[in-house]
C-alpha cells in the first residue's frame, strides 16, 4: 500500500532534521545528500527542503567548497523522470549556486513535473539573479516568461517579457508577445469576478505570498515586521542553530533602519565570538556595507533636492569614503579567512585598485582569472594595473590576450579592452597602433568615451609629423 502524503512528509522531515544537524558540523556533502533524499519524498517542500539546501550551498561555497567534479556532472546532467532531473540539477546548483544554468535546468524540470511551489521559488531566484547580473541574459528572461506562463503567473511572465524587451528593444516578436501577455493577464484577472475562482485564487496566492515575499527585492513593511517576529521566536527556541541566527539577522537588516541593522550586526558578531565561525562575521560585514549604501542613497537624494547645501554634500563625501574603507577591510578579511574564494579575491582586488594599491591587486586578479565569471574582467584589470604603473608593454600584452580570449567583439567589455589597449599604445608613444585601435572602436561606437577626440588628436599629430 503506497504511503500517504502525511507519511511521506514525515519521512522527509526526518531527513531534513538530520541534514540540518549534520550541516552544523560542516559535513556539507552528507547534508546535501540528506536534503535531497527528503526532497525525493516531498519534491515541493520549499521552506523545509529547497531553501535550507540553497543556504547550505552558499555557506559551503563561502568555506571553500569545491564545485562538482567532471564525473559528478556526467552523473547528474540527466534523469529518467522530471523529479530525477530536478534533483540532479539541484545537486549541481548547490555545489555552485552562482551558475544559473543549473538553476534553469532545475526550473525546467520542476515545471515539467508539476512542482509548482518549487518552480515558483527557483524562478524568482533566477529572475533576481539575472536582473542583478552585469549583462542580463535574454534567453534567461525568455525561459522565465515561458515558465511563468506554464504556472499561470501571467503578471510575472509579463514582467519577464518587459525585461527581455529592455535587452532587445527592437524585437517585434517580443513586443507582440508583451501585448498578448497583457491580454492574458486581463482575462485572468477577470476570472476573479467568479466567486469560486476568486476564492481559489486567494487560497493559492496565500500559499505563494510568503515564498514570493521571501525572495522579493521590495517587501511590504508589514511583512518585514512579521518576519522579524517569526525569526525572533525561532531564535528564542533554539538560539544555537546557525539558521536561526542568520534568519534573524537577515530579517532585522531587512527593516532598513539603523537600530535594526545594528542589532543584526551585534547578533552576528556575538555568534562569531562564541563559535569562531567566520561566516557570521562575513554576514555582519555584508550588512554594514548595505547599511552604508542605504545611507549614501539617502544622501544623494538630499543633494539632488538641495544641490547648494554644503552640509549635504559633505555628508555624501564622508559616507562614500566610509564605504570605500569598509569594503576594503571586509574583503581583506574574507580573503584572509577564505583563501580559496576566487570571488572574494576579485572583489578585494577591485577595492585595492580603487586605492591605487596595484602591486597587491595584481596577484589577486591573477588568481581570480580561474573563475570563468571573472576571467576576462580580471585580465582587463591586470592590464589596467600595469598601465597605471607605467608598464605599457606588459599592459599591451595583457589587453591583447584578453581581446583575443573574449568571444564577443562588439559589446562594452570588448570596447573597454580595446580602448585601454589604445591608451597603452598611445602612452608608449606608438601613435600609429593607437590610432588603429581607436578607429576600430569608432567604427562600432562613434560616441564611445573620448575616442573621437583621441583620433582627431592623433591624426593631427600624424599630419604635423609628415
Amino acid at each position: 500500500m503506497p504511503d500517504t502524503d502525511e507519511q511521506m512528509l514525515a519521512k522527509a522531515r526526518v531527513f531534513f532534521q538530520r541534514a540540518q544537524k549534520v550541516a552544523e558540523t560542516d559535513n556539507f556533502e552528507y547534508a546535501i545528500d540528506l536534503y535531497l533524499e527528503g526532497l525525493r519524498c516531498v519534491p515541493d517542500a520549499v521552506e523545509e527542503g529547497h531553501i535550507p539546501l540553497c543556504e547550505l550551498g552558499i555557506r559551503r561555497q563561502g568555506k571553500g567548497g569545491k564545485k562538482a567534479s567532471v564525473m559528478e556532472k556526467v552523473k547528474h546532467l540527466r534523469g529518467k523522470t522530471a523529479l530525477a532531473k530536478m534533483l540532479n540539477a539541484e545537486y549541481l546548483f548547490v555545489k555552485n549556486t552562482e551558475h544559473l544554468p543549473y538553476a534553469e535546468s532545475m526550473l525546467r524540470a520542476a515545471v515539467e513535473g508539476g512542482y509548482k511551489k518549487t518552480a515558483g521559488w527557483i524562478a524568482n531566484f533566477i529572475f533576481q539573479a539575472n536582473n542583478a547580473a552585469e549583462k542580463p541574459s535574454l534567453q534567461t528572461y525568455l525561459l522565465l516568461k515561458d515558465c511563468y506562463m506554464a504556472l499561470g503567473e501571467f503578471d510575472k511572465a509579463l514582467a519577464a517579457c518587459q525585461w527581455a524587451i529592455k535587452v532587445k528593444p527592437d524585437d517585434e516578436e517580443l513586443t507582440d508577445e508583451y501585448q498578448n501577455l497583457t491580454a492574458e493577464l486581463t482575462v485572468a484577472r477577470g476570472k476573479y469576478d467568479q466567486e469560486g475562482d476568486f476564492r481559489q485564487s486567494i487560497k493559492d496566492r496565500e500559499g505563494q505570498e510568503k515564498l514570493q515575499a521571501q525572495q522579493a527585492v521590495i517587501k511590504s513593511e508589514d511583512y518585514r515586521i512579521a518576519a522579524v517576529e517569526e525569526a525572533k521566536k525561532a531564535f528564542a527556541a533554539e538560539p544555537d542553530i546557525p539558521k536561526n541566527i542568520f534568519n534573524l539577522a537577515d530579517a532585522l537588516a531587512d527593516l532598513r533602519n539603523d537600530q535594526a541593522e545594528n542589532e543584526a550586526i551585534e547578533l552576528l558578531e556575538n555568534a562569531y565570538k562564541a563559535k569562531s565561525d567566520f561566516s557570521y562575521e562575513q554576514r555582519a560585514g555584508q550588512i554594514r556595507i548595505k547599511q552604508i549604501k542605504r545611507k549614501i542613497a539617502e544622501a544623494k537624494a538630499a543633494v539632488k533636492a538641495k544641490p547648494d547645501d554644503e552640509q549635504n554634500r559633505s555628508r555624501l563625501s564622508e559616507l562614500s569614503s566610509q564605504l570605500s574603507s569598509t569594503e576594503l577591510e571586509h574583503y581583506r578579511i574574507c580573503v584572509e579567512n577564505y583563501p580559496t574564494d576566487l570571488r572574494a579575491k576579485y572583489e578585494y582586488a577591485i577595492r585595492l585598485v580603487e586605492n591605487a594599491r596595484y602591486d597587491e591587486a595584481i596577484p589577486l586578479f591573477q588568481d581570480a582569472q580561474r573563475d570563468p565569471r571573472h576571467k576576462i574582467s580580471a585580465m582587463g584589470k591586470i592590464g589596467l594595473c600595469f598601465f597605471m604603473k607605467g608598464w605599457y608593454p606588459d599592459a599591451i600584452d595583457i589587453f591583447t590576450h584578453a581581446i583575443d580570449s573574449y568571444e564577443i567583439k562588439d559589446d562594452d567589455v570588448a570596447k573597454d579592452l580595446r580602448y585601454n589597449l589604445g591608451r597603452a599604445y598611445q602612452e608608449q608613444g606608438d601613435a600609429e597602433r593607437a590610432l588603429e585601435v581607436y578607429r576600430k572602436i569608432a567604427q562600432l561606437d562613434f560616441a564611445y568615451k573620448d575616442v573621437r577626440q583621441r583620433i582627431d588628436e592623433l591624426r593631427g599629430t600624424s599630419k604635423k609629423e609628415n
